[in-house]
């Protein structure tokens, strides 16, 4: 039987078919789910698990998949097969010439990003023995599974992994038919309703008698599609950022400091400030410009919005607050250290200190996103940091519980003017936002993870040929010749070589992953 990879790491063995049915033992997945269990997966999980695998270990007894053309692999996924997709991929496929050159840049763009990935993997296993985190992560949260991850909602995160896989495994299948290698079919690998994987299969014998540069080129152009699809989606994310706007001028702060003149007089974080003593302003350098013109022990009205509510309903009220003194409160912090409050931004005193920091406007939920179309940075700046735009965002559902952005700032958000704005209204544009940001976020993490060096990724398999493609000399140095480490090897050695670095190298990435996994639970 031909094997077929699975995506995110799964290695897929096609299930057994024949004649008559098959006695299956339920005491391996029993064990199996046992171990999960003491883990830490959530019991609820485990039993929708176990009744997914009896579904599947039925269905299969009866003839059912056979009939849908699906196949049990490795116990609970489901192999979907369809043929639909294939006469456009011909289409497509025709330009030879371009979608070689995309597969030769696909191989130097995913070998430049796969060092990033290894410093990443080995900074993140350092950090985690120097310095053991109190709680480890619980093994639900590193399944990364929508609907079941904390941080991971359900339906954008599972559309949104539908598409990044489509994509990239249709980018496998465009290269595959660009150097004349038949498909059999597409299909998505699925556990309940939850898409883990997808994959495209190609004649496995024209797959194995391809050139091996024509084969890394087809490992490379799915984490590489994935990888152009982050930045595309965040220019899009940026555009639809700039079209939503505050409900109202002024700003808000994200905390309140305990004892300040902002606490005794009842502001509340969130609230947004849209007048001092009258005075209105819309942005931060506003309302600092006001209350630069303030001194300690002044008498200030502050107009104030409260925080958004859940009917939308936001009342006005003033506050008569008496400002206190701002390098008072520094030095108490720095215990008199002038050098600390000269790095605290400086203080002098009789400066005005309304006790609030992290000070926003009503845009901030979209601020973070919006720059790389609004053109408020140089272009050089522009795209350094929409550059690692991605690797933040991996942070913010983390941080906010499984939100794109914090719920009050959402609320302070409507759709400023623009034909398309205005036709998908408020709601709209937020879910179109929700949507990109996870397809952002979707797209970076299967791009890098299929990266990572170590077989059955993309990554691993690009490793093994690239290592034989060194030692036999396939690598063109332009007019200075080719680049030949293996002199004049056999080139079944050759084989063997390359063999035994690509499984040196995938254990000791595995052990590299396994580390922040295991070291926090023993410790």
């Amino acid at each position: 039987m031909p094997r077929r990879r699975l995506k995110w790491g799964e290695w897929v063995s096609k299930s057994m078919k024949g004649g008559g049915r098959r006695k299956v033992s339920f005491l391996l997945p029993m064990l199996l789910l046992y171990a999960l269990f003491l883990l830490g997966v959530p019991l609820f999980l485990l039993v929708l698990i176990g009744a997914w695998y009896v579904a599947l270990v039925t269905l299969e007894s009866m003839g059912s998949l056979d009939r849908i053309d699906a196949t049990r692999v490795l116990g609970i996924i489901l192999m979907l097969r369809t043929g639909r997709g294939k006469n456009v991929l011909e289409r497509i496929s025709r330009n030879r010439r371009f979608w070689r050159a995309y597969g030769e840049l696909s191989i130097w763009l995913c070998f430049l990003v796969m060092i990033g990935v290894i410093l990443l993997l080995f900074v993140s296993a350092i950090q985690t023995a120097l310095h053991p985190p109190d709680e480890y992560i619980p093994t639900s949260d590193l399944l990364l599974i929508p609907g079941v991850t904390s941080f991971v909602p359900f339906w954008w995160p599972a559309i949104a992994l539908i598409v990044a896989l489509i994509i990239h495994e249709y980018s496998h299948g465009i290269q595959a038919r660009a150097h004349g290698m038949r498909l059999r079919s597409f299909g998505l690998l699925l556990v309940g309703p939850v898409p883990i994987g997808a994959f495209a299969e190609p004649e496995e014998r024209e797959m194995t008698r391809a050139p091996r540069r024509d084969r890394m080129r087809l490992f490379a152009a799915g984490p590489s599609i994935n990888i152009f699809a982050t930045y595309v989606t965040l220019i899009l994310l940026s555009a639809v950022s700039s079209g939503l706007v505050a409900e109202h001028d002024g700003v808000h702060a994200r905390g309140i400091v305990e004892g300040g003149a902002a606490e005794g007089a009842g502001l509340m974080p969130y609230e947004t400030i849209t007048h001092i003593d009258g005075f209105g302003f819309n942005d931060y350098e506003g309302f600092s410009e006001r209350m630069d013109s303030l001194y300690a022990g002044d008498v200030a009205v502050f107009t104030v919005l409260s925080s958004p509510a859940e009917e939308g309903v936001r009342e006005s009220r003033d506050l008569d607050i008496t400002l206190g003194d701002r390098y008072e409160h520094v030095s108490a912090l720095c215990e008199g250290d002038d050098e600390c409050i000269e790095q605290s931004g400086g203080a002098e005193p009789g400066d005005a200190f309304l006790g609030i920091y992290d000070v926003r406007p009503g845009t901030a939920g979209v601020d973070g996103y919006s720059y790389i179309v609004s053109g408020d940075y140089s272009f050089g700046v522009t795209a350094i940091v929409a550059l690692i735009e991605p690797l933040i965002m991996l942070q913010t559902p983390i941080a906010l519980n499984g939100q794109t952005m914090v719920l009050e700032e959402r609320a302070m958000l409507v759709v400023g003017d623009g034909l398309v704005a205005s036709t998908l209204g408020t709601d709209g544009m937020l879910m179109l936002f929700d949507f990109l940001f996870w397809l952002v976020w979707i797209n970076f993490l299967l791009g890098f993870a299929n990266l990572i060096p170590m077989v059955p990724f993309d990554g691993g398999h690009l490793v093994r040929d690239g290592v034989h493609s060194v030692l036999n000399g396939e690598i063109s140095l332009g007019r200075y010749g080719r680049l030949r480490l293996g002199g004049g090897m056999h080139p079944m050695r050759i084989e063997a070589i390359a063999n035994r670095i690509s499984n040196m190298s995938s254990f000791f990435i595995l052990l590299v992953l396994v580390i922040p996994i295991i070291i926090p639970r023993i410790l």
